[in-house]
């Protein structure tokens, strides 16, 4: 290939502008906006489903609006039995990510508007991905463990329904704003990878199904939703403040990664840290577990002195969901639950705007040569 037909790389396509969109903004410096309002405000302020709706269609909902979107979530959460059946055929050792991402594809399969890609029919179907992702997520935990799928009444929020729903008692308050928080912060990040395969699905014409079974795969792994999990064995590992700094100069000189650090976009630290470690700080006092924000403190104080890396917000995450009482392997598809709404809204612009993504690969085999006589 000559050099002027050579086409520009960038490994990971860091840096790469791959489209434009009108629902988030992450700035390199520490901002998160969704649809220009500040994701820390969101999560201080507002429910998830009051961004869920943001989300989707590009405005804060008025009151009435704030109600419909609670109520449509409730209504669309149940799953059709041969999804439960299919629950219960999976082996006990699934992962719970591996269960959703079969579920979400099979659902797709019982929409009578799976292929109809219309901006209505993708809002209907926003809401029944939503809401019933929350339900896969719940119903397979319970399956796993021997216990029925629990739906409660309608009179809760997407977060408190989820807590019912997974230990069969009504949360307390407290503990389902901090749940929202939570969903809140995770709902939206840009063109994450997750985002972006859902937009290259879609960007197929693909159905919305499709495109959130791809982000589901994409999200299971380590260097992405997987991190949140694995941050919170990083901190049993170090156990205690004092040993993080041996702990980290063991793992580099073994040239691991360490999870719940560093960041594609973020250059001065990811702007969702605050407000998770500020959270963590406040259920830490409620149980008395303080040592376990230190030590995510410490291990902040460690890497950016040895490293020059600032933490992300899988970090606090994982002392978060383990203070909540979620189980560790819970932690990527209450994820996946969050940002369903981001990778709907995703779609949705998609479809609306399409061109199909199709990017150009730097060949490096071999140049051009005969087949052999045979």
């Amino acid at each position: 290939m000559s050099e002027s037909t050579t086409p520009t790389y960038s490994p990971g396509l860091e840096g790469v502008i791959a489209g434009e969109s009108a629902i988030c903004q992450v700035d390199p410096n520490a901002g998160l906006t969704y649809r220009g309002y500040d994701a820390h405000d969101l999560a201080r302020l507002t429910s998830f489903e009051e961004v869920a709706w943001l989300l989707l269609h590009g405005e804060l909902p008025t009151e009435a609006e704030s109600e419909q979107i609670r109520e449509e979530l409730a209504d669309e959460r149940e799953l059709p039995d041969q999804i439960l059946s299919m629950l219960r055929l999976f082996p006990e050792a699934a992962h719970p990510i591996d269960a959703i991402r079969t579920g979400v594809s099979a659902l797709g399969m019982f929409d009578p508007e799976q292929h109809d890609n219309s901006p209505a029919a993708n809002q209907r179907k926003a809401i029944r991905l939503i809401a019933k992702i929350a339900t896969l997520t719940t119903s397979f935990w319970r399956i796993r463990h021997g216990e029925e799928p629990y739906t409660p009444g309608n009179h809760l929020s997407y977060a408190g329904r989820f807590l019912f729903s997974l230990t069969g008692r009504e949360p307390e308050p407290w503990r389902t704003t901090a749940f929202n928080a939570i969903l809140v912060l995770y709902a939206e990040h840009d063109f994450n990878a997750s985002t972006f395969a859902a937009r290259v699905t879609a960007s197929t014409m693909s159905d919305m199904y499709a495109a959130l079974t791809s982000a589901l795969g994409t999200l299971k792994g380590p260097l992405h939703g997987g991190a949140n999990e694995d941050s919170l064995h990083v901190l049993e590992q170090i156990g205690t403040p004092d040993r993080a700094d041996a702990w980290v100069a063991d793992r580099l000189a073994r040239h691991e990664k360490i999870s719940g650090f560093g960041h594609r976009v973020y250059r001065t630290g990811d702007s969702r840290v605050p407000v998770m470690r500020d959270l963590a700080r406040a259920l830490a006092k409620r149980f008395g577990k303080e040592q376990t924000v230190a030590i995510c403190e410490e291990l902040e104080a460690v890497m950016s002195r040895r490293k020059g890396l600032c933490a992300n917000v899988d970090l606090y995450a994982a002392p978060v969901f383990s203070m909540l009482d979620i189980p560790a392997h819970l932690n990527t598809p209450i994820f996946a639950c969050a940002r369903s709404a981001g990778w709907c809204a995703h779609v949705i612009e998609q479809h609306a705007h399409n061109r199909i993504i199709r990017p150009r690969s730097l060949y490096t085999g071999p140049a051009r040569r005969p087949v052999p006589a045979r």
